[in-house]
């Protein structure tokens, strides 16, 4: 056992950056899990542009790809998941200029959200800083974020310019495939109960006569 451990000991010497790099890239993968038949972004200058800056933490820096605000600074993305999500850090990359958003508010749970449900309370909001790499990570409060089924990241303001550009947007955290375990329940709930029956037995039936 001895020789086998310590060549298990010598193989992690060799792993460089590369390796920390790609599991770095690994833990940005939640993206693969995005239900994007039904992913949304609201405000977008062109149709569908939204959905681009969810991709491969290794392409993040390809500025072909990126979606752009339209009627003012404001941005709105609804993301649902194919699963279950445990959200730990969001990661949002622009320009070095007014264009880069300023702050971001996230919400769990509520599909199909529009500017005005952004009124309500976020569950956690950020002030951003510029971040043209895609270097800055920020942490949610993971007890909030447990068990997310859909992900709205509203994005109200930016430093100054009159449209948002976000180049790439990186979401950290683990995902759980759905149970199916509530259908079981339901159909209980749903079968019928015998008593009803029995009281429609017992019910008169009036006879009229002419």
């Amino acid at each position: 056992a001895g020789p086998a451990m310590a060549h298990g000991a010598g193989r992690c010497r060799c792993c460089g950056e590369e390796a920390a790099g790609a599991e770095r890239g690994a833990a940005w993968g939640l993206y693969l899990r995005i239900d994007r038949q039904r992913l949304q972004c609201l405000n977008e200058r062109r149709e569908g542009s939204g959905a681009l800056v969810f991709r491969a933490w290794e392409e993040r820096g390809d500025r072909a790809q990126f979606v752009e605000s339209d009627d003012d600074e404001e941005l709105l993305f609804n993301i649902p998941f194919t699963g279950s999500v445990k959200l730990k850090g969001v990661l949002v990359m622009g320009e070095d200029d007014g264009t880069h958003p300023a702050e971001m508010r996230l919400f769990r749970n509520i599909p199909h959200m529009s500017f005005d449900d952004t009124a309500r309370e976020p569950e956690q909001t950020f002030s951003l800083n510029r971040d043209p790499l895609g270097e800055l990570e920020y942490p949610t409060k993971i007890a909030r974020f447990s068990n997310v089924h859909h992900l709205s990241i509203h994005f109200p303001k930016n430093f100054g310019a009159e449209t948002t550009k976000i180049f790439y947007i990186g979401l950290k955290g683990e995902w759980t495939e759905a149970h199916r375990h509530e259908v079981t329940i339901c159909n209980y709930e749903a079968s019928a109960n015998p008593a009803d029956h029995r009281l429609q037995q017992i019910t008169p039936q009036t006879h009229f006569i002419s």
